[in-house]
């Protein structure tokens, strides 16, 4: 997404990795989005996953209330994105796994 190289973006970037703790994210994020948005987003990777785990999108729309549009484009993000819900997918699985 080269549309996202701007200066401003990178620094949001680069403040998320200062964060060390669930709790300071939790600060952080609520201090800098709505409580929908962070509703919006924790939805969509939910949905990310049923996905990657093979649910179909009735099933994750009765699962999230999500439309199937983004639900479409979360599967598509998936499936042609730059990889990051796989590769957060994937770090959650090996942390839960522990």
């Amino acid at each position: 997404m080269n549309r996202m190289n701007e200066k401003d973006t990178e620094r949001l970037f680069e403040a998320i990795l200062t964060l060390e703790t669930v709790e300071e994210c939790k600060k952080f994020f609520e201090d800098i989005c709505t409580v929908k948005e962070i509703q919006d987003i924790a939805q969509r990777l939910k949905a990310a996953g049923m996905l990657k785990n093979g649910e179909n999108y009735t099933v994750v729309s009765r699962e999230t209330g999500m439309s199937t549009a983004t639900i479409s484009r979360v599967n598509k993000c998936l499936g042609y994105g730059d990889g990051g819900y796989k590769l957060v997918l994937d770090r959650l699985e090996k942390k839960d796994e522990k």
